[in-house]
């Protein structure tokens, strides 16, 4: 089970969900333990950039939309790193908030 299985139950019921990822896979845009927000989010509004809780082989990740085709989308971290190529429905919501311990933005 990862950290994000209760707000993917949560973002399936359609309502949004809080998050605090591990790991430094997206440092500079989310940090360790940084508390995320997410939606949940029609994939045809989804955008290269856009940060969304994804599952990818297996895996559950809160990644970087980097790249599109059709109705397939390319994940990615912010280090440069691929996942891999996913539909919309390995995609259960989209980042809209960021809160550190210096304050929040807003991400959508």
């Amino acid at each position: 089970m990862s950290c994000a299985t209760a707000a993917i139950t949560t973002l399936k019921r359609g309502e949004p969900a809080r998050i605090r990822p591990r790991g430094h896979s997206m440092k500079g845009k989310i940090n360790d333990r940084d508390f995320v927000t997410g939606a949940p989010c029609d994939p045809a509004a989804l955008v290269v950039g856009d940060i969304v809780l994804v599952r990818v082989h297996g895996h559950d990740y809160l990644h970087l939309i980097k790249a599109t085709d059709r109705d397939r989308f390319l994940i990615g971290n912010n280090r440069g790193g691929m996942n891999g190529w996913v539909g919309p429905d390995a995609i259960h919501g989209v980042a809209t908030r960021v809160e550190t311990s210096r304050g929040g933005r807003n991400l959508r």
